[in-house]
């Protein structure tokens, strides 16, 4: 999937700029909860309630929200979603102003933000390959560009503006992220309307999610993609839910340092996203998903071992490189093999997997961090990832990608174009 000459559509930068104004909010709040949650307890398990909270909508909805999408417009529902995410978050705002925060509040809070996400992801997912006519060259262009403005305001941008903000009152990082949501929902809904798929005769809901389901499980490559974050969840999610409490207790890093911290995962995040179409040129698209995932592995084993803020962040940076990366190959691959009626349930079910997931590495690292030592769930994380390279470097080998690239493009359409143009790809397939 090399880069072409053909230019990205209008509409996306709009999308482009929602995108990047809203992963500012994000990462306010990503910094901010876990240190509001931290002014009201230091129990691990009560930390990874509030985590984990955020990730159930995809347990409990998953598959059914993709079937909604695939049913909706695809664009309205985009917009909905991060209005009404605008509007929730003036709820714990005022109950900051107010001094009555509390952990359920946080955890009901990010269960409904959560719910939130699962549309406004699906959808747009959904809506980025009908925009760029399914072109792969233009996915993997567009998904760069989303990804490193995602990586660069959400993590790079974000963290340190929210440990600032926290300093003026829990209320404004809450209020910043709602007003990004709200400038997101305006662009959006100004975004061209795309036809809908056609529908399946007189389906139910369910037997439509149950379709999307079983298209993912019966394909080897959609499965290794969707395994890969899945697993990665489980591992990042017991990092994350005791990350500021080690970088507190065992590095000595205050509330602005822990933003820092963040920030240089994202710096990695966008160093990774920008190398990835590279990556992918000179690897292949398997081979390099199965380095990145490796990389990651190594990079959250050298946090653990890290003996002070220094290490922990280079180790961050690393690990974000091959973040950044995955996150552009994976998703662009997904949305260039998928037929555009099953594209909101697969979505939804591949990010299914890894958001119920979530909650299990949150829980196990609060499990973990309770009954052992704060640095047991980073050691662990880094064995899961480890483990899930091994496990899945062969169903998204280099051949199955290109095979299945092949198998979705008419003949001489963008993939098969795109495969002409890289014979290094094609014999690098037997490195897998």
């Amino acid at each position: 999937m090399t880069s072409t000459a053909r230019k990205l559509p209008t509409g996306f930068g709009r999308l482009w700029t929602a995108q990047t104004i809203s992963s500012l909010g994000d990462g306010v709040s990503h910094a901010a909860l876990p240190l509001i949650a931290l002014t009201l307890t230091r129990d691990p398990m009560a930390l990874a309630v509030v985590t984990a909270a955020g990730t159930l909508p995809w347990l409990l909805f998953g598959v059914l929200g993709g079937a909604l999408v695939d049913r909706w417009d695809r664009r309205r529902t985009m917009w909905v979603a991060d209005a009404s995410r605008a509007a929730l978050l003036a709820i714990p705002a005022a109950a900051a102003a107010l001094d009555a925060l509390s952990i359920a509040l946080l955890a009901a809070v990010a269960f409904l933000l959560g719910l939130g996400g699962l549309f406004f992801d699906t959808a747009a997912t959904a809506y980025l390959p009908d925009l760029l006519r399914r072109d792969p060259a233009l996915l993997e262009r567009a998904n760069s560009r989303l990804r490193g403005a995602q990586t660069a305001m959400s993590g790079f941008a974000g963290p340190p503006a929210g440990s600032a903000l926290l300093a003026l009152g829990r209320a404004v990082p809450l209020l910043a992220d709602a007003v990004s949501f709200l400038f997101s929902a305006l662009l959006v809904r100004t975004l061209p309307a795309m036809p809908r798929p056609v529908p399946e005769v007189r389906e139910s809901l369910l037997r439509q999610a149950r379709a999307g389901a079983s298209y993912v499980f019966r394909d080897r490559v959609l499965l290794g993609l969707a395994l890969r974050p899945a697993v990665g969840n489980v591992a990042f999610l017991a990092v994350e839910t005791v990350l500021a409490l080690f970088a507190h207790d065992r590095l000595g890093i205050d509330t602005y340092g822990f933003g820092l911290l963040l920030t240089a995962e994202a710096t990695g995040g966008l160093l990774g996203a920008g190398i990835a179409s590279y990556l992918g040129r000179r690897l292949g698209t398997g081979t390099a998903l199965t380095c990145t995932a490796a990389v990651e592995g190594l990079a959250i084993l050298g946090l653990a071992a890290a003996p002070n803020p220094y290490v922990a962040g280079l180790a961050l940076a690393v690990c974000g490189v091959g973040m950044g990366a995955t996150m552009v190959l994976a998703p662009s691959l997904r949305q260039a093999i998928v037929p555009a009626h099953l594209m909101g349930r697969v979505a939804s079910t591949s990010r299914m997997l890894a958001m119920c997931a979530a909650p299990i590495g949150a829980f196990l690292g609060g499990w973990l961090a309770t009954t052992y030592d704060i640095r047991t769930p980073l050691y662990a994380a880094a064995g899961l990832l480890l483990t899930m390279t091994a496990v899945t470097a062969s169903m998204t080998s280099n051949r199955r990608v290109e095979a299945a690239l092949r198998a979705a493009a008419p003949a001489d359409g963008p993939a098969d174009r795109a495969t002409k143009q890289q014979p290094a790809r094609q014999s690098a397939s037997d490195v897998l």
